[in-house]
């Protein structure tokens, strides 16, 4: 064996241990983006289903309230929707105007393999609004 030809090998060897360097932190990535981004799919779906029972219990609350002669029911409405998210777990807000209610919600999901490139959380949100109807 030659000098030259040791040196090819040699540099052979680098080239192929880059190459793997590579691909694997590639692949870690790729697991990253399915794992991590099917934890964020599923933090967003939780919020707009949040984000829909509030809704849905606010409206509920708000006839309730109504049907016995409580006024127009919206501080009802209002406390059954905050109760809603607060069970849930979810952060959000509640804004009656003009006979709808909106509620909009905001969570998060840790991430697992986009933390060894410095995104621990991935955030997601939710809305949904309702129709306050008066009989």
């Amino acid at each position: 064996m030659t000098a030259a030809s040791g040196r090819r090998d040699a540099e052979r060897g680098h080239a192929m241990s880059s190459f793997v360097s590579v691909v694997v932190v590639a692949l870690i990535l790729v697991a990253g983006l399915v794992v991590d981004g099917g934890a964020k799919a599923n933090a967003a779906r939780a919020a707009e289903s949040g984000a829909a029972q509030a809704a849905r219990a606010a409206v509920d609350a708000g006839a309730t309230a109504r049907a016995g002669g409580a006024g127009n029911g919206v501080e009802a409405a209002r406390a059954a929707a905050e109760q809603e998210l607060a069970e849930r777990g979810l952060a959000g807000t509640v804004s009656i105007r003009d006979g709808r209610v909106r509620v909009e919600t905001s969570t998060s999901a840790p991430t697992v393999f986009l933390s060894l490139i410095g995104v621990d959380v991935l955030a997601a949100s939710g809305s949904a609004e309702a129709e306050l109807r008066t009989p």
